[in-house]
């Protein structure tokens, strides 16, 4: 089998009410990873921004732009310099009233390859995305890359083991999840771990479960009331088909690159054919929100 190799760049990165500063500072994240022989490089979710979702304030529908938009073409311009693909979350406003939490993946000549809206939207303290994000319409995709066939999610989608399974079976070799979560400090003594431990067990699950490489890169820092808010737990990872985690990140800023083999595919889909032996006329039910009919 002849080799073939990815590397992944995942910028971990705290951020501050500055826009400019935040794209600024996910550029040269960017460019690091670059300079270090990344070929795919993913941002965190709403990269640009501190995590506006804690309050529900129609005056931050104002940190919304179209794509193409300001930050797209910041972000499409070290992607064309570098030679590199970029997984680009955004605010997005697709009309008035109208917002998504979006990713566009951006090639490189800085070209727009795809675009992804997250489709499912969290509404939990702390986490009022109902308030700001339309769900997404344009289902979920594999984008065809010069590198490899990447599988765009967001954040709460990677929850969700039906939008794993979509994406690969749509073709998608890396599974990106762009993310922003963590602990509301009076909760992590309690159950930080756990939480942690859940985070990433359910990604590296979707990789088992579908042959795939599975990236999450998360922020940092805390944001919000000193005595409240939200710690962000980075934890940024690379993990392979098998679910064996490749590199893992800090809780501080971090830029961190990754040598992917992409070889693990076909060997681990061989020895552990899920796909094959998938009852795909047995599935009916998922399309419904509860199975209450007794079956008998």
């Amino acid at each position: 089998m002849k080799k073939k190799t990815l590397t992944v760049g995942l910028v971990q990165m705290a951020t501050v009410s500055d826009k400019s500063h935040n794209v600024e500072k996910a550029v040269h994240g960017i460019r690091d990873a670059a300079a270090r022989g990344a070929q795919i490089i993913c941002l965190q979710e709403l990269f640009a921004s501190p995590y506006f979702c804690q309050v529900e304030d129609a005056d931050l529908f104002d940190l919304a732009e179209p794509i193409p938009g300001p930050t797209t073409r910041a972000i499409a311009d070290v992607a064309k310099a570098s030679g590199v693909v970029v997984i680009t979350p955004v605010f997005e406003k697709r009309a008035p009233g109208v917002y998504h939490n979006s990713s566009v993946v951006l090639g490189t000549a800085g070209e727009q390859l795809g675009v992804y809206r997250k489709m499912h939207i969290p509404d939990d303290p702390l986490f009022y995305e109902k308030f700001y994000f339309t769900p997404g319409d344009l289902g979920f995709m594999s984008v065809e890359t010069p590198f490899a066939n990447v599988g765009p999610l967001i954040c709460w989608d990677q929850w969700y083991p039906e939008a794993a399974r979509l994406t690969a079976l749509r073709g998608a070799e890396v599974l990106f999840y762009p993310t922003a979560i963590g602990w509301h400090p009076a909760e992590k003594a309690e159950f930080g771990d756990s939480q942690l431990a859940a985070w990433q067990t359910m990604q590296k699950a979707h990789a088992i479960a579908n042959g795939v490489f599975v990236a999450a890169v998360n922020r940092v820092g805390h944001e919000g009331p000193a005595d409240g808010g939200l710690q962000f737990w980075g934890h940024s990872f690379v993990c392979d088909p098998f679910g064996v985690v490749l590199a893992e990140a800090g809780q501080g800023d971090e830029v961190l690159v990754v040598e992917c083999d992409m070889n693990r595919q076909e060997q681990v889909r061989r020895g552990w054919p899920f796909l094959r032996d998938r009852r795909i006329d047995a599935y009916g039910g998922l399309t419904s929100r509860l199975l209450d009919r007794d079956p008998r």
